[in-house]
Order: structure tokens, then sequence, then C-alpha cells
């Protein structure tokens, strides 16, 4: 009978429905388009769920990035805590999916008891003469024993599922990790470019200020010019120099923030400085021909140590909330928590179950090892709360109000990642305007200071005006390099916005991206020290 009952509890078990709700994705409302236009060559991108992301920092082409992406990826201890949060959810759910069978042990065991004879006994062997002993008793056993409570109610079933969420919850967060350090490394990196170049622009201008000294002391012992003029001059060569000088601050700052970020002692990293030749106009050069006429400067912008912003594709915005690692972890949550709902309401219904023993005894351990004696002992047990003061509708509360919590958390990222990529398409329309005019506006600023220097070289202006020109020409310059680095931020800033990269769906012939592991850990980085 027992037996019989037994295996209907393992068929009920089998069959059994999950208590709970069934998960549901959150219903988001997207629009058909941004309202920032994306830039003419964008094209849309193939998206879906954790896609291989790829070396999106190849774009910009500069080596010196990429070997830093690729120690990053392996050396940070940002990404390092992600992926043994990986690794515990994986074990978590290892160990959830394990309940799922019975639990099986085996031992052996001897006992002996004694105690003092009965009074009886004791008045016998009085009157016989004999001296009084007390019982003993020996038992020796070896056997199995098995436990398991079936599944009736699906709160195992619910809790694997809560475990598989949470475990693709982390898997997303690692990817979000990877793709922050690697952006934020970026950003700092197009940062210490662009401040390399705004100081080799201080170093051009300090020895065009000192050149322009030189020129005016010349003209002072000529007794051309009064000595205010060379002591203007030398005012505007010495604070230029200190302006130099006061960005190895922020240079130090990015080197080693960088250095954090691929895993190194700040003082053991290195980045060299990248020249660029730009041309500028010489004070000390006589005055063209047709410097009267001239009414536009060429301007040569283009620095080699800078990259330049490539054509970047941009998802659409229904693709947005699976190409975002940070949706996806947010997406898995929601997911795990409807599952503890389940878990939850799952302790209203009875617990059951099974144990069995089975195995050898004996009264002496000979007799264990020669002839024993079998035994076998089902049991089945079952226990229902009748009374809690109602801590599991408390429970269920929470988890409802738990997941209630998550869908809104879910929602929010989502509407955050439209918002950044509203700002960031914005920014980068916004900053080509914006540069395109400055370029003009050096132009103009440089043929002002081409002008009023030859003016000043005969003798029409005062060196004040030179010294106006020259101030206005290096700001606007150094204002074009500030806005170049912030339109290359912007890129970085838009493409952590997208997810990251837009390679395309993995098929299942295509194999998986390369993960970097502690085996390539090693430094390889070009240009880098």
């Amino acid at each position: 009978m027992v037996l019989r009952l037994i295996a209907c509890l393992v068929c009920g078990a089998l069959s059994a429905c999950a208590s709970g709700p069934d998960y549901v994705r959150p219903a988001f409302s997207t629009p058909a388009a941004f309202r920032e236009e994306p830039p003419a060559g964008w094209k849309a991108a193939e998206a879906g769920d954790r896609l291989s992301k790829g070396p999106w920092w190849t774009m910009f082409g500069d080596a010196s990035l990429n070997a830093l992406a690729e120690q990053a990826m392996g050396a940070s201890q940002t990404v390092e805590i992600s992926e043994a949060a990986v690794r515990q959810a994986r074990a978590q759910l290892q160990q959830t999916r394990a309940t799922r069978y019975p639990t099986l042990t085996g031992g052996f065991n001897a006992s002996l008891s004694s105690g003092s004879a009965s009074s009886g006994s004791g008045a016998a062997s009085a009157l016989s003469g004999s001296s009084g002993s007390g019982g003993s008793s020996q038992s020796y056993r070896s056997g199995l024993d098995a436990s398991w409570e079936p599944d009736l109610w699906g709160r195992i079933r619910r809790s694997v599922e809560a475990g598989e969420a949470q475990l693709q919850s982390a898997e997303a967060d690692l990817e979000n990790a990877r793709l922050s350090v690697v952006a934020e490394l970026a950003s700092n990196y197009f940062d210490l470019r662009i401040l390399d170049a705004q100081r080799q622009l201080l170093d051009d201008t300090v020895q065009a200020y000192q050149r322009s000294l030189q020129l005016t002391r010349n003209r002072y012992e000529g007794g051309v010019v009064p000595r205010v003029d060379v002591v203007q001059a030398e005012v505007q060569w010495k604070s230029t120099q200190a302006q130099l000088v006061d960005t190895g601050i922020a240079r130090t700052a990015l080197e080693t923030a960088i250095a954090v970020l691929v895993g190194r002692v700040p003082s053991t990293f290195r980045i060299e400085p990248v020249a660029a030749a730009v041309e500028r106009p010489r004070l000390d050069k006589p005055p063209p021909e047709d410097a009267g006429a001239r009414t536009a400067v060429t301007v040569v912008t283009e620095y080699p140590g800078i990259p330049q912003v490539p054509v970047l594709p941009a998802g659409l915005p229904s693709d947005l909330l699976e190409r975002r690692p940070d949706v996806a972890a947010a997406e898995r949550a929601v997911a795990a928590s409807s599952a503890q709902i389940g878990v939850a309401v799952a302790a209203y219904y009875p617990s059951l179950s099974l144990s069995a023993s089975a195995g050898l005894r004996s009264s002496s351990f000979s007799q264990l090892l020669s002839s024993p004696a079998w035994f076998w002992s089902p049991a089945l047990s079952a226990l229902q709360v009748l009374f809690d003061a109602g801590q599991r509708e408390a429970v269920t509360a929470q988890a409802r109000a738990a997941h209630e919590g998550q869908v809104a958390s879910y929602r929010q990222t989502v509407l955050q990642g439209f918002k950044e990529v509203e700002d960031n398409l914005a920014a980068l329309r916004i900053l080509e305007e914006e540069i395109g005019l400055q370029v003009e506006t050096l132009g103009a600023a440089r043929l002002a200071l081409q002008l009023v220097t030859n003016q000043y070289q005969a003798g029409v202006v005062n060196y004040l005006g030179v010294l106006t020109a020259q101030t206005s020409a290096l700001n606007t310059e150094r204002s074009l390099l500030d806005l170049r680095g912030r339109r290359l931020t912007a890129s970085v800033a838009l493409v952590k916005a997208v997810g990251g990269g837009w390679q395309g769906l993995e098929s299942p012939g295509r194999p998986r991206a390369a993960k970097v592991g502690p085996a390539a850990r090693a430094d390889r980085v070009a240009e880098v020290r």
C-alpha cells in the first residue's frame, strides 16, 4: 500500500503544475523613430538578445586604443567582479537544480547499551551466591538512507526558473561591465590625445611667442617701439609657458585613470605622447604680397594623434530593448522576481517527503559480515501549516511588491536608454555644426593675426593689437580641439547607449567571439610602457 502511494506521488510530482503566475515580459511602448535624425550614412542594425558585440573600439582605427581595450577586457578588476558574480550565479543555479533529485547517504552504525539488572534477578543472584551484573546489548547496522521531497506544487521548478533568470541577468551585467569599462577607457584615452594636441599647440605657441618677443626686443633696441611692447610680449610668453606646464596635471590624472582600468599599477604605466604637425602662421616671416587682399586662411585641423569619429550605425528604437546589456539584465531580474512569487505561493500547500532505509543489521559484528539480517523501511510524511499568523501571506506580498519594483526598474532603464541615445545623437549633430563654425572662426582668427602682425611690423599698430590677435587665435584653436574631444566622447557615449556593437546575430554555425581570459592578460599595449 505504501509503495503504491509513493508511486502515485512520484507520478504526480512529475506532472505537477508550477505555482504562481507564468512570466510575461513587461510591455513597453517604443517610438517608431528617434526624434533626432541620425547623420547621413547611418543604417539600421540587426539586434538580438545577448548578441555578440565584437570589438567596437576598432572602429576608431587607433592601435594603442585597441591594445588597451584588449588588456582592460582581461585585467580590469571591475570585469573580474562581474565574472565572479556569474560564476556564483551559475553555482547557485546548480545547487537549486540538485534539489529536484533524491538525497542518498550511506553509513555504518554500532551501538552498545547497558543497564543495571532488575531487582528480582538481583535477589536470585544473592540467594545463589553469585555476584549481580547489569544487562547489555549490542547492535550493528550498515545500509543506505534515501530521502526525496516531490515538487508537487512547483516550488523547486519556480526556484530553478528564478536561478536561470538570475544567471542570465549576471551574464548581462558582465557584458555591461565590459562595455562600461572600455567606454570609460576610450573616453579617457581620447581626452588624453586631445590634451596631447593642446600641449603641442601650447608648445608651438610658446616658440612663436618667443620669436615674437625676440622681434620686439630687436625693434625696441632699434628705437622703433617702446619698452612696454617688450614687457607685454614677455608676459604673454611666460603666461603661455605656465599654461603648458599646467597641462601636466590633467595628463597625469588621465594616464593613471587608464592604468587602473587596464589593471596596471600607475607607477609602472605610461602612454607616450603623440606628435601632430599643424601649420601655423609665423610672426618672423615676411608678409605675403597678397596679404592685404586675402580674406581667408587655409586651416589644417587634422591631427595625426586624434582619431576621427567613425560612421556609427544606430539600432532602431525597438532593437534597443535587446541590444543594451543593462536593459537585458533588468528584464531578466523581472523574470526572476516573477518566479519568486511562485516560490512564495507554494508555501500555502502541504509539503510531502519520502524516505527509505535499506541495509544489513545484526547483534554482533561477526554476524553482520557472515549472516546478516536484511531490512527495508519506506516512510512517507506530510506537513501542512495550519497557523502562522500571516507569515506566508506577508512573504507572498513581499514577492509581489518586489516584482512590481523590478518591472518599474526595467521600464526606467529602457526610458534612460532612449534618453541617452537621443542626447548623444543630438550632441553629435550639434558638435559637428559647431566644429564647422569653429574651423571658419579659426581661419578668420589666423588671418587677423597675420594681418595685425604685418601691420605691426610696418609700424601701423601698436603691440596690444598683436597680443589680442595672438590670444584670440590660441583660444579659438584650443576651443576647436575641445570640440573635437567632446565629439569623440559623444560618439563613445552613443556606442554605449545603443549597447556596444552591431555585428549582427550569431548563427548556430558562427563561432562566438573569443573571450579574453586570465591567459590573455599579458601587457600588449602598443606605444605604452
